[in-house]
């Protein structure tokens, strides 16, 4: 009698690998970014010292974040508790909404929110893009290309930031009259779209992030210098490009002086100037109740700032730590 036989075991298929959960995804981030931390005893900084420069911080960021606490608090108020109730903290009745929807109608003939809103959004995105693209080509022009008179202009256009506007604001206007800009949209565009600082950082991000052996690689191949500047240094420029971008709208957006200057007509101002020209109305007549649309203006008109720059803020931070750790 034979003995019997043992059936091999049955083979377990393979388990496919476990997807990773957001919650798994976002300690591992959290562990690898505290890995990568550098700790404080490196930079040879003492614990006081330390501590004293955290106050500083936290201090600063409570200068910053208190203004923008009492418009958010405040622009839920009536104009009389505005004044009376404490201005960090809330009163009923809440008027948030009621203040929001007025905020878009004519007051007193002065010209609609929404008009001055769509005004500053224009100015600011073809003012920004076209000053994000001049100062990309003029920064990589100044940074790989050696002409007569280069350092000389370059210094004639970062000198630009030692006049302030206010200035040149007589002759500013007289040239603008000559050349008919008055109360015309490219008078504040054409302006915005020059930028002695986005300059400034191009060139020197162009320096440290673009290695010159990669440009005269592709000069040796036979690529022109249209084509390496679109196919190769364009796209390595991408992190500086963002943040001239976002400091040449966020200029523009805030830009007060230009557009008094050369803009008389109410349908042309930005929000900055329609809402000073509502301030001045509230101040003379104090029952027009102008304050709250005051603060609900200004709230609405830094949330855009806001989103912007937490959507382009790994642009940022990556344009400089690129520019930081290259040859």
């Amino acid at each position: 009698m034979s003995a019997p036989t043992l059936a091999p075991p049955a083979q377990q298929p393979p388990t496919e690998p476990r997807s990773e959960t957001r919650r798994e995804r976002r300690r591992r981030e959290r562990l690898e970014e505290r890995d990568a931390t550098i700790p404080v005893e490196l930079y040879g900084l003492k614990r006081g010292t330390v501590s004293v420069l955290t106050a500083c911080c936290v201090l600063f960021a409570l200068f910053i974040l208190a203004p923008v606490a009492w418009v958010i608090i405040n622009s839920t108020k009536t104009q009389a508790n505005i004044f009376q109730s404490f201005g960090f903290w809330f009163a009923s009745p809440f008027e948030f909404f009621h203040t929001f929807a007025n905020l878009f109608r004519d007051v007193d003939g002065d010209g609609t929110y929404s008009n001055w809103f769509l005004n500053t959004v224009l100015y600011s995105v073809v003012g920004g893009v076209g000053a994000t693209v001049l100062a990309a080509l003029g920064g990589y022009g100044f940074a790989r290309f050696e002409f007569r008179g280069a350092k000389l202009l370059f210094g004639i256009v970062i000198a630009g930031l030692l006049v302030p506007i206010t200035l040149v604001a007589v002759p500013l206007y007289l040239a603008y009259a000559k050349v008919h800009l008055i109360n015309s949209i490219w008078g504040m565009i054409l302006p915005s779209m020059v930028t002695p600082v986005g300059m400034y950082l191009m060139r020197t991000y162009v320096e440290l992030s673009i290695p010159r052996e990669l440009t005269d690689a592709a000069r040796i191949d036979g690529a022109s210098e249209l084509r390496i500047f679109f196919r190769i240094a364009l796209p390595l420029m991408v992190p500086g490009l963002m943040t001239v971008l976002l400091l040449s709208v966020a200029g523009t957006w805030n830009n007060y002086i230009l557009p008094l200057i050369i803009f008389s007509n109410n349908t042309l101002f930005p929000v900055t100037v329609g809402m000073s020209l509502w301030s001045q109305h509230a101040g003379n007549s104090g029952d027009n109740n102008l304050y709250p649309l005051i603060v609900t203006g200004g709230l609405v008109t830094i949330i855009p700032m806001i989103a912007l720059f937490a959507l382009l803020q790994r642009y940022w931070r990556g344009g400089l730590l690129l520019g930081s750790v290259a040859n």
